[in-house]
């Protein structure tokens, strides 16, 4: 596997990333053995980024990938952690707190449970509405002179969020969601990275498993599954948007590839400035997912997904209206 720089002050990282929340919070139950030997796979298949948040499952998640790396070469692992997020003990969402003393609390509590003495990426996972983006980065800016951070990231902010922050310290990239479903990016936010020179992580390539080809109309999520709740898994919206799968599903046919590796190797072709991180729970969606890497789209191939799921395809915006509000992304 290849590998892509993140940025221009960024590590450098596989051409896909593993994205770990759905191993511990947010999609229903999982199996931490298969989760463990999930992460195992993925490093023995060539994957370097890991990438979790100190709020999924209210810590479990990076103690999880601490357990999972305990024998593994720690440098060999570029680990991204988001921060802010607040929770109760059942669960619920509480708003952010990226302020300078809960950068420094928090990246104490993540370095504990993931075992680790260092972070390679830490980023806000939030705009915290009442923090100026320039304390929360100027904070971390004094943990990577300390030795406990390598490099600063950002999640959901928009342009102007983006350059400031990058004024205040480097920032190696910017973590946001990126599909065929999700383009909102490619009018201001994906430009002004690539004209300061920050790298991208796409979250989200499968549209949450929308996209992956295995979803149904008649499927059912449980109450703790974040897809009950998504506009897009939701009556009309979700058959409209099944109806745009399947149509993909006729392409990825004629290439003898699979629906879901259709849709990471489009978000591959979009740059090497962009990572995509795919969100297996298990080994076998694991080696699908790694499989888009061998996956060659021509240009006439572009250009027939892309008037097969051509931009604003899909109906229901990407989070619940309350979540939507959170997100300085999309203002």
């Amino acid at each position: 596997m290849r590998n892509r720089r993140l940025g221009k002050t960024g590590p450098e990282v596989s051409e896909l990333g593993l994205g770990a929340m759905g191993m511990s919070d947010l999609y229903g139950p999982a199996d931490e053995t298969e989760s463990i030997a999930t992460i195992h796979a993925a490093l023995d298949g060539g994957v370097t980024l890991i990438d979790t948040g100190d709020f999924y499952g209210m810590g479990h998640n990076e103690m999880l990938i601490g357990r999972a790396l305990q024998d593994r070469n720690r440098d060999d692992v570029v680990i991204s952690v988001k921060f802010g997020a607040q929770r109760s003990p059942a669960g619920q969402w509480l708003g952010y707190d990226a302020s300078p003393n809960g950068v420094k609390t928090a990246l104490a509590y993540s370095l504990r449970r993931l075992r680790t003495d260092h972070i390679d990426i830490y980023r806000p996972a939030r705009l915290d509405p009442n923090v100026p983006i320039e304390d929360t980065i100027g904070a971390i800016a004094e943990m990577v002179e300390a030795g406990y951070v390598r490099h600063i990231g950002l999640s959901e902010v928009g342009a102007d969020t983006i350059r400031r922050a990058n004024a205040v310290h480097p920032i190696a990239d910017l973590q946001i969601e990126y599909s065929l479903i999700s383009r909102g990016i490619e009018q201001d936010i994906l430009p002004t990275l690539r004209e300061l020179g920050i790298g991208l992580t796409a979250y989200g390539v499968l549209s949450r498993g929308l996209l992956s080809g295995h979803w149904s109309q008649d499927r059912t999520t449980l109450t703790t599954d974040f897809r009950t709740h998504n506009p897009r898994f939701q009556g009309e919206n979700l058959a409209h948007n099944l109806t745009l799968v399947e149509a993909l599903r006729q392409i990825a046919d004629r290439k003898s590839v699979s629906v879901a590796q259709i849709a990471i190797a489009w978000v591959l072709s979009r740059g090497e400035d962009i990572v995509p991180l795919v969100g297996a729970r298990r080994r076998d969606r694991l080696a699908e997912s790694l499989g888009a890497l061998d996956v060659d789209l021509s240009k006439e191939d572009l250009d027939v997904i892309e008037q097969t799921v051509p931009i604003d395809a899909a109906a229901g915006d990407r989070y619940a209206p309350a979540q939507m509000q959170t997100l300085d992304s999309e203002r």
